[in-house]
């Protein structure tokens, strides 16, 4: 099963294996991983599963769709890999994939 790192804004670590299939942020919300709200369940509706995908992992995750775009325009954030963890579908490829939590979802 593919891994999937998860790093909170204070540097912990959590490491979680994960069925493909399965979205990154089900895998956070269904583990107990701090900082994934997902308030909408992963519809890409609500911005509040929001993380950073390292940059060695760009390419494989691809860039966001429209919808997705548009769903964290609502947060103000330059920041560089940010994409909604609802939107990150895991599959064999993505094993050892690296995502941060941004300090807060709001």
């Amino acid at each position: 099963m593919p891994k999937i790192k998860y790093i909170e804004p204070n540097g912990v670590e959590h490491v979680v294996e994960l069925q493909p299939g399965q979205s990154v942020m089900q895998g956070a919300v269904w583990n107990g991983i701090p900082g994934i709200v997902a308030e909408c369940g992963g519809s890409c509706a609500c911005g509040t599963c929001r993380v950073y995908v390292d940059e060695s992992w760009r390419e494989k995750t691809g860039q966001a769709s429209d919808m997705e775009d548009a769903t964290m325009e609502i947060r103000e954030d330059s920041r560089p890999g940010k994409r909604l963890s609802c939107q990150l579908t895991v599959t064999a490829e993505l094993d050892g994939l690296v995502v941060r939590i941004p300090e807060s979802q709001w």
